[in-house]
C-alpha cells in the first residue's frame, strides 16, 4: 500500500535541503509536532510538580538536609527521564506513527541531519523543563549552597542528553517507543538500577549523578564511579545511539497496514 501523505502545512514547511547538521524547518516541524499535542502539558507539570515540592520542603521541613535526596530522587530519576521521553518521543516516534515523517524522507536531507535537529529540540526541552527547574529548585532548597544546584543542573542535562538519544533510537526502532521508554526508566534505571551495582555501571541515572558529585563537592549520590567513566559513557551512548536511529531510519519504509 502507498504511504499517506503528509498534510498541505507540513508539505509547505518541508525543507528542501539539509544545509549542515541542524535543519531549522525540521527543528520547528518537530516543535508544531510536540506541543501539538497534549502530551507537551506534561512538560510544563513535571517541573511545576518539582518545584512545588521544593517550596514545600523549603517552608515545612529544613530544606538543607533533605535538598539533595529530593534533587535526586524526584529530580534525576523521575522528572529528566520522563520530560526527555515525552519530549524525544512527541518530535519523532509521533510523526512515524501519523506518517508524516515520510514526507521528510522523501526530501533530499541525510538523516542524520533529520535525527540531530530532532534532538536538538528534545535537548532543548531537557534544558527548559529539567535543567533549569532542578537549578531553580536547588537554590529554593539551598539557597546558600549554588554549586549543589549548578550540580543537579548540569547531571541533569547530562543524563537528559543521553536519554533523548537512547528514546530517539526507540522511536524508529519501534511503535511503541513510550511504553518501552517506560519500562526501560522503571524496571532497567529505577528497580534494578537501585538493587544491583553492576546495573549502576550502565545506568544513565548514575552517570548523571557521578556529575553531579564532581560539581557539588558534597556526600557522594554514588560511590566508585569516576567522573571520566561517567562523561565517557555518556558521550559514547548519546553518539552512538544517535547514529544508529540515523542509520535505521535510513532504512525506514512506512505503509499504511503497519
Amino acid at each position: 500500500m502507498t504511504a499517506p501523505v503528509a498534510d498541505k502545512g507540513t508539505r509547505a514547511a518541508a525543507p528542501t535541503g539539509s544545509g549542515g547538521p541542524v535543519n531549522t524547518t525540521v527543528a520547528w516541524l518537530g516543535l508544531r509536532s510536540l506541543f501539538g499535542r497534549r502530551r507537551g502539558v506534561l512538560l510544563v507539570v513535571l517541573p511545576v510538580v518539582l518545584l512545588a515540592l521544593a517550596v514545600l520542603v523549603r517552608v515545612l521541613v529544613d530544606g538543607s538536609a533533605g535538598a539533595p535526596d529530593l534533587l535526586h530522587q524526584l529530580g534525576l530519576v523521575v522528572v529528566v527521564p520522563l520530560v526527555a521521553l515525552i519530549a524525544t518521543t512527541g518530535v519523532l516516534s509521533s510523526e512515524i506513527d501519523d506518517g508524516s515523517v515520510v514526507y521528510l524522507l522523501a526530501k533530499p536531507l541525510s538523516r542524520l541531519t533529520i535525527v540531530v535537529s530532532k534532538l536538538l529540540v528534545a535537548s532543548g526541552c531537557v534544558l527548559v523543563f529539567a535543567a533549569a527547574p532542578l537549578l531553580v529548585a536547588g537554590l529554593v532548597l539551598r539557597p546558600d549552597a549554588p554549586r549543589l544546584a549548578l550540580g543537579f543542573a548540569v547531571g541533569g542535562l547530562a543524563g537528559g542528553l543521553t536519554y533523548c538519544a537512547l528514546f530517539a533510537l526507540a522511536s524508529v526502532l519501534t511503535r511503541h517507543a513510550v511504553v518501552v521508554g517506560l519500562v526501560y526508566v522503571l524496571i532497567w534505571e529505577g528497580l534494578l538500577g537501585g538493587l544491583l551495582d553492576g546495573i549502576r555501571w550502565l545506568s544513565v541515572t548514575w552517570w548523571s549523578a557521578a556529575i553531579t558529585d564532581e560539581i557539588t563537592g558534597g556526600p557522594a549520590l554514588v560511590e566508585k564511579m569516576s567522573l571520566t567513566y561517567a562523561v565517557a559513557a555518556t558521550v559514547v551512548v548519546v553518539l552512538g545511539a544517535s547514529w544508529l536511529a540515523s542509520h535505521r531510519l535510513r532504512g525506514y519504509n512506512y505503509t499504511a497496514d503497519e
